[in-house]
């Protein structure tokens, strides 16, 4: 079988290059019209020039997303209709939390979530009348778990999270709406080289990553005869495919009495979160609520854990907290000791939770407006009670239609209370939790969130979007004591009163939700984070991811949608295999793994010839040619506040020593350590006359890729780059690359070059070639130095710097350093070089490598002076020791960072 997608009309958004545009290439090649979207004309016009090159049929349209009038029209006024639409434009704005501004969290908003909506309402219209419809929307594994530093050491993305995990609800609840007019709506979650991945994936993998491992899938999504996927879940990228699904615990049941307390779920947590008999839910209504509940009211009283949780000196903020949930959250939190602010829009029912609270002994304020106002209600609680602990995010409203009939007002009113109003209030508290080091935030999520429903395409997404944002939020808090999580309550409300029947709301109270709530923002929950739990009527259950091992297509030639088809048994079937991913960086493992061709490796490093000179004799030739195996360096906090310290730095500077300051990391001189056990295990015994007692240590450069995770696992491989012949001595330059383990992303790059003195006479090669950065003369300027450091080593400076794992004895034992000419141990070059860089840091700012050569030595207890001059975006520096007018450090210089660099260092 053969698809064909003649007589077909694809919209593609975000089409002028990466994905996009591969989306439209294989379209038209299979016979589709093609509309190109773009805000870039040029480039959309070049997709363009490209199809019709070769005989398809294409048009631009340059309209925003948000125009998805305009862009759909495009396809109307050119080809009579629009049968596919593909919601692929998207931006990246990421930041850490604290730092993010409401324009980069609206941006992000703004071209994902209502792009998609606006080009898809245009289409709908379309679709239902013609009696057929595909959407393929674009999620983000970003979206599905949540990410924050570690999705190849890049930047917080609550914006992108919240965003991509928002379009999985969107698309949930479209499947349902359109199922009878045989519109079906996939979303998938790519890897794939493109103008906005490339700025986070590191060459090797883009090679492997390319659009075109991702475009035959969508297609087989997307045409009549293909199987169906309306509503589901898909991750891939390089030749990987696999369906993700939503598994659920068989939970716990509670008494719903006075004893359903926070202890009571304290008491009992571990079934909550106990995955022994899970269930994979489809729909809201695939739970038996009503008999969990009647099974709850025929229970025994909760037993109580002991000590109970309370909430003494602690203040609480609840958003919507005038009614329903949010007034049964804050007479519990009042009731257990804790100070709560009323937040909600009605001025008289924030003030009747307030009188009820007082009146009984408690201690409560209000915060009468919009929850959007997350700067006034934190205000509030400052004011009233100088300080705050726990936010519950709450305040919800409906405007529940069928998409079809939504209007953008229904849909921007829902998004702005439900997902703004979340990011506002807890981007309020953000800084405050941080410099206290403790916080607990619960935001709240629905079912029609996880599995969408039919006329809340609105609410769906919203929903869905807190989810992503609240995973995020779980990753970048845990340094800080931040604990977030997110709950899908059913209880009786005023909200829900719209849509349930008047019994099922008197039955299922928000008592029996609050006291969840309650253990999950208690100081006793010390690990739950980042987590989904579904609460109704005295039942609670963990909800979470399971994917399916997939299917990896080889890499030998591109894959087909007829070979997606072939293939979608493996790509669809849950079994042993399939696992429960918690972050990014298992999906990239798992591609690596998967497909068949895609080897984790360090391409260049595996060539045997990559180094390869023309001019080098035979016996460099042959060493050039040895590979050892790769180096792995694992590391936590611990090690980088070692090292921080064995290069000087002290107590007061938090930021290097204590792990918990919120700009905690490592000093870029860090990249020297996990390359060491590797760089120094090359064999050299193939130099003539080869003593490692007459080596000695050169020059280094370093050049930081990255920014250096604050803990990981590290692989690092060596080769030899350069030996030259310099008659009565070798001087050899090895090469170390330092990568991610998981993501295969290159961090470290260092240049090493060692003198062996009776080693030459082999041959070949006499000078060096340039090297760029690692092998500048770095001459210094002709004037006094524009900034000068001085800094007296500790006498237990290279103690405490051989623990990083430089162990020679020289640094350490008097008798070993006598033999080697010195009057004491010595300093380690690269800790003076460590010590140089932390001054050139402290007075320019980050940088992305440094080169030294070393000239003389440096004995602990002396002083060491920087000479700084900065020439452009290099700072050339010398160092010399105080004591002696000796120069330790010549012909050295760090190329200064630009801005997205300096975030990160």
């Amino acid at each position: 079988m053969s698809l064909s997608f003649k007589g077909h009309t694809v919209v593609v958004t975000g089409a002028g290059g990466g994905l996009g545009k591969a989306y439209s290439l294989a379209f038209a090649s299979r016979g589709a019209n093609v509309v190109v979207n773009d805000f870039n004309g040029e480039a959309a016009q070049k997709v363009v020039d490209e199809i019709v090159k070769a005989g398809g049929k294409a048009v631009v349209n340059t309209s925003s997303v948000t125009d998805g009038d305009a862009v759909i029209k495009t396809a109307v006024d050119n080809f009579g209709t629009v049968t596919i639409l593909i919601n692929n434009a998207g931006i990246l704005r990421d930041r850490g939390f604290k730092n993010m501004s409401d324009k980069e969290w609206d941006q992000i908003t703004e071209v994902h979530l209502h792009g998609a909506f606006a080009c898809t309402k245009a289409a709908w219209p379309i679709f239902r009348k013609q009696k057929f419809g595909r959407v393929i929307n674009t999620a983000s594994a970003a979206g599905i778990y949540g990410e924050c530093a570690h999705f190849f050491g890049n930047f917080g993305q609550a914006n992108y999270s919240a965003a991509k995990m928002g379009l999985i609800g969107f698309t949930k609840t479209l499947a349902r709406e359109g199922a009878k007019y045989n519109i079906k709506s996939s979303v998938i979650a790519p890897m794939a080289a493109s103008a906005m991945t490339e700025t986070i994936m590191p060459a090797e993998m883009l090679k492997q990553m390319s659009p075109e491992y991702v475009a035959p899938f969508v297609l087989s999504l997307c045409h009549p005869d293909a199987p169906d996927a309306s509503g589901k879940l898909f991750e891939l990228g390089a030749g990987w495919i696999a369906e993700v699904r939503w598994e659920r615990s068989d939970g716990a049941i509670f008494k719903t009495d006075a004893s359903f307390t926070p202890s009571a779920v304290k008491q009992r947590w571990s079934e909550v979160i106990d995955f022994g008999k899970p269930s994979y839910p489809n729909a809201v209504t695939d739970v038996d609520s009503v008999g969990k509940l009647e099974a709850a009211k025929k229970l025994p009283s909760n037993p109580q854990a002991t000590p109970e949780v309370r909430f003494d000196g602690q203040t609480v903020i609840i958003t919507g907290a005038g009614a329903g949930l949010g007034r049964a959250y804050a007479l519990m939190y009042a009731k257990l000791g804790a100070n709560v602010v009323i937040n909600d829009v009605s001025e008289k029912g924030a003030a009747g939770v307030v009188d009820e609270i007082t009146k009984a002994g408690g201690k409560a304020a209000a915060a009468v407006c919009s929850a959007e106002d997350g700067e006034k209600i934190v205000a509030v609680a400052l004011e009233k009670f100088g300080g705050v602990h726990i936010l519950i995010a709450n305040a919800g409203i409906l405007r529940d239609k069928s998409f079809q009939s939504m209007s953008k007002a229904e849909w921007d009113a829902v998004i702005a209370v439900h997902l703004r109003g979340t990011y506002k209030c807890a981007k309020a508290v953000w800084p405050i939790f941080q410099k206290q080091k403790y916080g607990r935030i619960v935001n709240t999520c629905s079912q029609v969130g996880i599995y969408g429903n039919f006329g809340q395409v609105n609410y769906s997404t919203a929903k869905a979007a807190i989810i992503g944002l609240t995973k995020t939020l779980a990753i970048e808090g845990k340094k800080y004591g931040i604990i977030a999580n997110v709950i899908a309550p059913s209880a009786g409300t005023a909200m829900t009163s719209t849509v349930w029947p008047q019994e099922m709301v008197d039955a299922f109270k928000p008592d029996f939700v609050a006291p969840v709530v309650g253990y999950l923002t208690s100081k006793d929950n010390t690990e739950t984070s980042g987590c989904i739990f579904e609460i109704s009527g005295g039942w609670a259950a963990q909800t979470r991811w399971q994917r399916t091992a997939g299917h990896g297509f080889p890499h030998d030639s591109v894959y087909t949608p007829e070979d997606v088809v072939a293939k979608w048994k493996d790509i669809t079937t849950f079994d042993s295999r399939s696992t429960h991913p918690v972050g990014s960086n298992e999906t990239m493992e798992h591609i690596w793994t998967s497909s068949s061709s895609v080897a984790f490796t360090m391409v260049n490093f595996k060539d045997p010839n990559a180094f390869a000179d023309p001019e080098d004799s035979k016996i460099v030739a042959d060493a050039k040619k040895h590979v050892e195996p790769p180096v792995e360096y694992n590391y936590t906090e611990r090690d980088i506040i070692l090292y921080n310290l064995g290069v000087g730095a002290t107590e007061k500077e938090l930021q290097w020593t204590f792990e918990g300051h919120e700009d905690f990391a490592a000093l870029p001189t860090f990249g020297v350590i996990p390359q060491f056990p590797c760089s120094t295990g090359l064999p050299m015994d193939w130099l003539p006359n080869y003593n490692p007692a007459k080596l000695l240590h050169g020059e280094q450069y370093l050049k930081i890729h990255a920014p250096i995770p604050e803990s990981g696992s590290l692989v690092n491989e060596a080769r030899i780059l350069e030996a030259l012949d310099k008659g009565k001595a070798a001087a050899i330059t090895t090469i170390v690359e330092t990568r991610d383990k998981s993501s295969g992303k290159l961090i470290f790059e260092n240049q090493s070059t060692v003198f062996i003195r009776g080693a030459g006479g082999f041959g070949g090669r006499r000078q060096g070639k340039d090297r760029g950065a690692a092998s500048s003369a770095n001459e210094l300027p002709k004037r006094n130095p524009d900034a000068v450091v001085e800094e007296r080593t500790a006498e237990s400076q290279a103690a405490l710097y051989r623990l990083s794992g430089d162990y020679n004895p020289l640094h350490i034992q008097p008798e070993f350093a006598a033999i080697g000419g010195f009057d004491k141990p010595i300093l380690h070059g690269l800790c003076s070089m460590g010590i140089s860089a932390k001054h050139v840091l402290k007075t320019y700012g980050p940088y992305k490598d440094i080169k030294v050569r070393f000239a003389g030595v440096v004995y602990p207890g002396e002083t060491i002076i920087t000479e700084m001059w900065k020439e452009g975006t290099k700072v050339i520096f010398r160092v010399k020791v105080k004591e002696r007018n000796l120069v330790a450090l010549a012909a050295a210089a760090v190329t200064l960072a630009d801005d997205t660099t300096k975030a990160k260092l």
